[in-house]
């Protein structure tokens, strides 16, 4: 068995006992929170705002439905099935298309340059939940993805987040309950450094442009009942020059 089928088994076992609802998942929250906050950071270095916009590890969809609204096409691509068909099921209207794809994979993110050309890409707390050896490849592709045109926001909890998160799991209670559920499912959260991700683009011939942090909204309530959120790493990265 592959890293990435054990990876793609472990998100499809989440998606598949995942409840439904909006924000009954841990990073699913509303996009004034999350990715209206990135798009007023991503917006001012996109070189081409008309290209089409790939919501990269879509999940449920919930941000992709958002960023439809301000770029056409956008299409919202996972690796879990089970992910796909919550997000098709909540957006009736087609504001977004939805396709399984295998990000780390070698050749797929080639294959929807081929199709799309030139993309911009959203990817937001996808790298720090995969394994260490799709990391690289996953970067790869993303910038064969944007190619000269295109740029890439990308937006990972930052290594402070994953002591927040351990000092939750570790609690006298456990971990919080929809933290939980990541956890069982073996899917680590806040496991790249910060140092790391600007390796990661550098190494697949992407420059970063911009950059900064950014506390990440979660769906859960810390013990003092505020909304917990989480400390997290942006950068947008594209074609030097």
């Amino acid at each position: 068995m592959s890293v990435t089928s054990r990876y793609r088994e472990a998100w499809e076992g989440f998606w598949r006992e995942a409840p439904g609802g909006p924000g009954a998942v841990f990073w699913d929250a509303e996009p004034s929170l999350t990715a209206a906050r990135h798009l007023a950071l991503f917006t001012p270095h996109l070189a081409d705002p008309g290209l089409p916009l790939v919501d990269l590890g879509c999940g449920n969809g919930t941000q992709t439905r958002f960023l439809a609204d301000h770029f056409r096409p956008v299409l919202g691509v996972d690796l879990a099935a089970a992910a796909l068909d919550r997000a098709r099921d909540a957006d009736p209207g087609g504001r977004a298309e939805y396709r399984m794809l295998d990000a780390a994979r070698k050749g797929e993110l080639e294959a929807l340059h081929a199709e799309f050309g030139d993309t911009n890409v959203y990817l937001r707390g996808v790298l720090h939940q995969c394994d260490p050896d799709d990391r690289q490849p996953l970067v790869d592709g993303i910038a064969a993805l944007v190619g000269t045109r295109g740029r890439a926001l990308v937006v990972e909890l930052g290594e402070a987040a994953g002591s927040v998160l351990r000092r939750l799991a570790s609690g006298p209670g456990g971990p919080p309950a929809k933290l939980a559920p990541v956890l069982r499912h073996g899917i680590a959260p806040a496991d790249v450094s910060d140092a790391a991700l600007p390796g990661y683009l550098g190494a697949a011939g992407l420059t970063v442009l911009a950059g900064g942090e950014l506390a990440l909204a979660t769906t859960e309530h810390g013990p003092d009942g505020a909304l917990l959120e989480l400390p997290s790493t942006w950068l947008v990265a594209g074609r030097a020059g």
